[in-house]
């Protein structure tokens, strides 16, 4: 069982909360637990909470009408989303979908709001959040329109390396772990087209193959690939 209170206390948008309102939150806080593949929420559904990742992963996605997926982000451990929602109210304007089992911690709107009506710092870090989430969707938009396959692709690889890889005890990286139909989705091409080229990036002694997981081992050289197909 997870101590709430602590992980509140710790959690980067939330630690400068006084500590009574630490003590309110983890008392109307709750957590959910997911099996892989189920929804969180859908588009459409509404917006009453915001969710931070305690274990395991979310997949945040849209659809086409044809059901093409488009993953617009994966959230790990010690991050959160719902924001959106939270503050307007309004509508969840995306898909989130367990990556594999998951729980998650559950700060409902009506619990958390005037917890922001009295901490203007909270509400800094909760705006920097935002725009965070906009840049990146505003960074993806130039991807498909700017660079090339290769390019998309050594991109979202470099980003997962740095910001989603799974840790040996020693502090070494071991590896991303993603399936590489959810990496297309992320970059909008084909799970072949995916394939094709990490095969022959693995040749080249640029990233090496696991089951599920993928090593970076020459980090220079996908940088390089992007700067020479932007």
């Amino acid at each position: 069982m997870h101590d709430v209170r602590r992980i509140l206390g710790e959690h980067f948008l939330l630690r400068h909360l006084p500590p009574a309102d630490l003590d309110r939150l983890a008392q109307m806080s709750g957590t959910r637990f997911y099996k892989p593949g189920e929804p969180v929420f859908l588009k459409g559904d509404p917006g009453t909470a915001m969710m931070a990742v305690l274990s395991g992963r979310v997949r945040i996605c849209s659809y086409s009408a044809e059901g093409r997926e488009v993953v617009l982000n994966v959230i790990s451990p010690g991050e959160v989303f719902g924001e959106i929602a939270l503050i307007d109210g309004g509508e969840r304007t995306a898909d989130a979908f367990a990556h594999e089992a998951t729980e998650l911690l559950v700060l409902s709107r009506r619990d958390f709001l005037p917890c922001l009506a009295d901490n203007p710092e909270v509400c800094i870090r909760l705006l920097e959040v935002m725009c965070q989430r906009l840049r990146w969707t505003s960074e993806q938009l130039e991807d498909v329109n700017f660079l090339d396959l290769r390019g998309r692709l050594a991109k979202r690889l470099i980003y997962l390396w740095d910001h989603h890889c799974d840790e040996a005890n020693n502090g070494k990286k071991r590896g991303v772990r993603i399936q590489q139909h959810t990496l297309a989705a992320m970059i909008g091409t084909s799970r072949e087209a995916v394939n094709k080229q990490l095969r022959s990036w693995k040749e080249d002694g640029i990233i090496d193959l696991g089951r599920g997981s993928i090593t970076v081992l020459d980090r220079s050289r996908l940088a390089h690939i992007i700067e020479a197909t932007a």
